[in-house]
């Protein structure tokens, strides 16, 4: 790609508009979508997103506008941040504007509702695009840090190296440091479920359960993402990289997490309704707890936080109850391979 590219950025929420200023930083040209079009506005005027960002001053090199043919007209790059449940309707609604040979990116992280279907299954079906034709990027990276030019190392991954590293040219700078990883599968479980501990890690702080328990909770969560990815065709390596416990430690340990914040919440005596209210913005971890604990069902793995998760979120189960259970479990392997190898040395 060009030096200067028009990127197109959907949607404006936190993640996007940090994505988009981090582009604009790098030169390009780029068109942020929001339905909104007083939020349009206030980008536009007085370079703020402050529902989101608060006070954060954006580039120069952003325009923000509500009409979608207008966005991405020209884009040569598409960047997909809408929240995993409204992905399906953004590609639709995106398909008809977009450049036969643009590249896109997505950089959200969850599972669409009933279907269970990864975020790039999702695209590629609306885009009519194969999967290996797509970008994710993922990995430890915080909008309100980004913003900020505050140091930020992520993954891009996909099938094509060619697009990965078309990717990482267009968002790689001092500031924000970009990988690549052929593992798209993987990428995205790890970004996915990584929410889920999250949650679990906000309730255990929120109880006052302290460190011990939750670098526990976040070390058994990681065996968890590593148990479900390996089932649907992962590389056990990426969890051992930035989409995976890099991302588990920055989402569990930092009150920018908005998943950390919401088991915290929810630990306090707030009702799942009543912390979705109060912090007015998508909390992804509560949607892919569903389709997690389903998708463990479907793939037949032990996923015993999610399972936790999925009974408070879901159950009315009381978050102290919840959290006592997963620590008082019945003995086991931390590494379940061990059994082979105390009854079967050979």
């Amino acid at each position: 790609m060009s030096t200067q590219t028009k990127v197109a950025v959907l949607v404006a929420g936190s993640w996007g508009t940090a994505l988009a200023a981090v582009l604009a930083d790098n030169g390009h040209q780029v068109s942020l979508w929001t339905r909104n079009g007083e939020q349009a506005d206030e980008i536009n005027q007085s370079r703020t997103n402050r529902k989101y960002l608060g006070d954060a001053i954006l580039p120069l090199g952003i325009t923000a506008g509500s009409e979608l043919f207008e966005v991405l007209e020209g884009a040569a790059a598409v960047v997909f941040v809408a929240p995993s449940a409204a992905m399906r309707e953004v590609a639709r609604a995106a398909r008809p504007h977009i450049a036969p040979d643009a590249l896109i990116i997505h950089a959200t992280k969850g599972f669409e509702t009933g279907s269970l279907k990864r975020m790039t299954t999702v695209l590629s079906e609306e885009l009519e695009r194969s999967e290996s034709e797509l970008v994710v990027l993922s990995g430890p990276s915080h909008a309100e840090e980004v913003v900020r030019r505050l140091p930020t190392t992520v993954v891009v991954a996909s099938a094509d190296q060619q697009r990965a590293e078309a990717a990482q040219d267009l968002f790689i700078n001092n500031d924000f440091r970009v990988y690549t990883n052929p593992d798209m599968m993987g990428v995205e479980v790890a970004g996915a479920i990584k929410n889920i501990i999250a949650l679990g890690a906000g309730l255990s702080d929120g109880l006052g359960f302290g460190d011990n328990a939750k670098a526990a909770l976040i070390t058994r969560g990681l065996a968890e993402i590593g148990r479900l990815g390996d089932a649907m065709g992962a590389n056990m390596l990426t969890f051992a990289g930035l989409a995976g416990v890099g991302d588990l430690i920055v989402t569990c340990t930092s009150t920018h997490s908005r998943n950390w914040r919401a088991g915290s919440m929810l630990a306090k005596g707030m009702t799942v309704d009543e912390m979705l209210a109060k912090m007015g913005m998508v909390v992804e971890g509560v949607r892919t707890t569903r389709a997690a604990y389903e998708l463990a069902s479907r793939y037949e793995v032990r996923m015993p936080i999610t399972e936790q998760l999925y009974q408070v979120l879901f159950g009315g189960k009381s978050p102290k109850l919840a959290v006592e259970e997963l620590m008082g479990r019945i003995r086991t392997h931390e590494i379940e391979e061990v059994a082979k190898v105390w009854t079967d040395p050979s």
